[in-house]
């Protein structure tokens, strides 16, 4: 039987994968000519910036789907959380490729689109689940609309 404190530690595996699969394709410094030279809102913080959200967003959601994992319910329930939970990685670490890799922001604003319902709706099966789980992807949520806002930007005006 596996101890709660290794789950715990696979669920955080898990939820920073996107961000170890999107290394592979974000620019860092002054090395990516293709991202320095885009034209970008004003809001658009700096690097850093960017580090900093994502890592505590990767631990909310590694938290989340913690307590997802130990909670008492139905594995249907539990299943549909597991499916939404894996779909939002999936899209998460896309977009990363799209924008970054491949260089096409309007593909990505798209994916960003997609990934965005499927995180509502991985709320509202979080929260059916488990409450805090729930208010625990309301900043992802919200993060998104802000990146939504930046890569719309940047595919209308480049």
């Amino acid at each position: 039987m596996i101890k709660k404190w290794m789950w715990f530690v696979i669920a955080m595996v898990i939820s920073f994968l996107p961000g170890i699969f999107g290394v592979f394709f974000t620019p860092h410094g002054d090395s990516n000519l293709w991202y320095n030279g885009l034209v970008k809102s004003g809001l658009t913080p700096p690097g850093w910036v960017f580090s900093v959200a994502w890592t505590i967003l990767y631990i909310l959601l590694g938290v989340a789907l913690y307590l997802i994992i130990r909670a008492a319910r139905k594995n249907i329930d539990k299943m549909r959380a597991y499916i939404f939970f894996g779909a939002q990685l999936v899209l998460n670490g896309l977009w990363s490729y799209m924008f970054f890799g491949a260089h096409l922001p309007g593909f990505a604003l798209v994916t960003l689109l997609v990934l965005f319902t499927v995180s509502v709706w991985m709320a509202r099966v979080f929260d059916g689940i488990d409450k805090w789980a729930g208010y625990l992807v309301i900043p992802y949520i919200l993060w998104m609309m802000f990146a939504f806002y930046l890569n719309a930007y940047i595919a209308l005006m480049n």
